[in-house]
């Protein structure tokens, strides 16, 4: 992920959870950037976290977590935003690791809930309808 809209929608879109070691945010990528089907990922540290040196550093853990760890549980046609905190550069990588396998594993379970909610809702307008 490159740009500041495809990091505001899985902001509004996708949903959220957090963990000492970092944040995640999940959502489905937009029909109009899905056209490889691969999972995209934007990582992202502000200036909360420390300076430069700090959030350059947070940035390459969360790297090297998601390189680990996304081609076990990521899903093709998402997006995954992972998120700084002020422990990402403290944390031991394990720590950091089973962190990152939680919100997956919890993101893509309400991700899930959420569309199914959402198919529901739209079924039954049109069974009405």
């Amino acid at each position: 992920m490159k740009t500041r809209a495809d990091f505001l929608n899985a902001q509004r879109t996708g949903v959220r959870s957090a963990r000492p070691g970092l944040g995640l945010e999940i959502c489905l990528t937009p029909k109009a950037a899905s056209d490889e089907g691969a999972a995209r990922i934007g990582f992202t540290a502000t200036r909360k976290i420390g300076n430069a040196v700090t959030r350059n550093r947070a940035k390459r853990r969360l790297r090297a977590a998601a390189s680990e760890l996304l081609p076990l549980y990521g899903r093709e046609r998402h997006d995954y935003v992972l998120i700084a905190r002020t422990a990402t550069t403290s944390r031991p990588f394990a720590s950091l690791l089973d962190d990152l396998t939680d919100l997956l594993r919890s993101g893509h379970s309400a991700l899930d809930r959420k569309y199914r909610a959402t198919d529901s809702q739209a079924a039954k307008g049109k069974k009405h309808g």
